[in-house]
Order: structure tokens, then sequence, then C-alpha cells
């Protein structure tokens, strides 16, 4: 069954005295456009973490974060004091010398100052990492679960639009059947008023309007139609990945759709072209949604 390409997935695990997040948030895009943001110590990762969400997610807007909570104090990092003091030192002499009034509340603008923040040299282990593409893993079952469940919504809605369109088709049979007749009356109507002669040659005239009236046949249409319409249910019923396969169908079915307009010359029939355009765009609204 088709999927959503919006979806959401968060995961939190504790390991090497750290609490860290994982968060997955999934828009629809026509291609995979992925956006990052992971902390320096799994820079080295990022093409593996890449790889991982791509074969899985497939496609879409796709943002992923890493955030860090230290859970122990000697981990997490320290604010460098003797810096703190060297920049304080500097910036109460150069107002004192400048004869600046202030309130020599310089803090603010001291931690903004490079070399304020330090923190360790720690190195990435393996069993750390183990422990976050577990957790990667996880997080991308929950967006696909999300993803399948507004799949399943939309499946339905499809399902319903395109129901009505073969209703429509339908509908369409009884004044198809009436509207031949009319429509020969009308061109004997036109000729015999502007040609005082035409009843000379009967059989050409016969020749013109049957020819005009297989021109104006939508038998093929409906046909083709309806077959298209069958394609489609079927796809979103079979396929996980069926975006841009049933754009291509939709296609086919507005290109059938406006064949009948077209050809129809009757306006009741226009009308019921009318409401299943309707239908169809608001599928094709929705189909920039399906992976």
């Amino acid at each position: 069954m088709i999927k959503s390409m919006t979806g959401f997935g968060k995961t939190k695990l504790e390991t090497n005295n750290k609490v860290i997040s994982l968060e997955i948030r999934s828009l629809n895009s026509k291609q995979l456009d992925m956006n990052l943001r992971i902390p320096h110590l799994y820079k080295e990762k990022e093409l593996e973490i890449r790889s991982i969400i791509g074969g899985r997610l497939i496609r879409g807007k796709i943002d992923f974060f890493i955030n860090i909570e230290q859970s122990s104090v000697d981990s997490a990092p320290q604010i460098n004091t003797s810096i703190v003091k060297h920049y304080y030192n500097q910036l109460k002499s150069l107002t004192d010398e400048l004869k600046i009034d202030t309130d020599n509340d310089f803090l603010a603008a001291i931690m903004k100052m490079p070399d304020i923040i330090t923190s360790t040299n720690e190195e990435l282990q393996e069993q750390e990492w183990n422990d976050i593409v577990e957790a990667l893993n996880l997080t991308i079952e929950k967006i696909n679960d999300f993803r399948e469940h507004e799949g399943a919504l939309l499946f339905e809605d499809f399902k319903n639009r395109i129901g009505v369109i073969k209703e429509l088709l339908l509908d369409i049979e009884p004044f198809e059947k009436a509207r031949i007749p009319h429509i020969k009356d009308r061109i004997q109507a036109n000729i015999k008023s502007m040609l005082d002669e035409v009843t000379k040659d009967n059989d050409r005239l016969e020749q013109e309007m049957i020819f005009y009236l297989e021109k104006l046949d939508i038998t093929e249409e409906k046909v083709r139609l309806l077959k298209h319409c069958d394609y489609f249910l079927e796809t979103i019923d079979k396929e996980e990945v069926a975006g841009k396969k049933l754009g291509f169908v939709s296609q086919e079915i507005g290109r059938e759709i406006n064949t009948l307009g077209s050809k129809a010359n009757d306006a009741d029939i226009q009308k019921i072209v009318v409401l299943m355009k309707d239908e169809l765009e608001k599928i094709k609204e929705q189909l920039f949604n399906i992976l």
C-alpha cells in the first residue's frame, strides 16, 4: 500500500554518560533532500548516516537532528575561567582608560568571545556508535509507521475519488445515446438553411454526416479512462513507492477526460466532465505527498 512522505520520529538513548536524542522530520519533495544537524563528534559518520536514512526513507525533504545532553559533569563542556578573567580585565582597563560609563556587566559580551567554552577531546567510542545506529533505525521505523498511517488515509481518499470518476463515467451513457440524433438533426437543419439543393446529393450528405459522427464517438475514450482508473487503484493497493507512477497515470486520466469533453459536443456530458476534472485535481494535489 502507498506511503505518505510526511512523517515524524524521535528516539532517546543513554550511552557513555550521555542522553542522546535523535529526531527525523519528513515532508514532501520531488527527490531526496536531506539536511543533517549533528554534533562535531559524529561528523566522521555523516556519510553512513545519510546512507542509512536515504536507503530506507527513499524520498522527501528529510531533517535529521542529534542532540546530546551530558549526564556526567566530568564530560560536560567547561567554562575557561582564566580566559574569562583575562577578557574581563582587558575590558575593565579599556573602559577606565576611555572613561566610558558602564555598569561593568561584561559577562554577556565575554561569553561570546573565542575559547570561552572548552571541551575534552572526546573520541567516538565503537559501542556508542553502535547504540546510535540502533536508535537511528528505530527512529526510521517510527517515521515509517507514521508514513504508513498517513498513506492509509490517502489510500481511502484516492479510492473514493477514483470511484466517483467511474460512477460519473456511467452517468454519461444516457446522454451519449440521446446526443447522436440531436447532432444529426442539427447538422441537417444547418445545411438546409444554407443550401437550397442539399437534397440533390443525399448519399454524399450521409457520408459526411457519418464521418462527422464517428469523430464525435467517445467509446474508446471511455474504455481507456476506465482502464486507467483501474490501474490507478491497482497501483495504490500493491506498491509502496508509487508517487511518480501515479502522477503519470493521473496525467493519462486527465487526457481522456479532456478528450471526452472536447468530443462530447453535449452540454450535459460536459457538466459531468467538469465534475470528473474536479475530482482529478483533488487527487493530483494529494499525489505530491505520496512516496
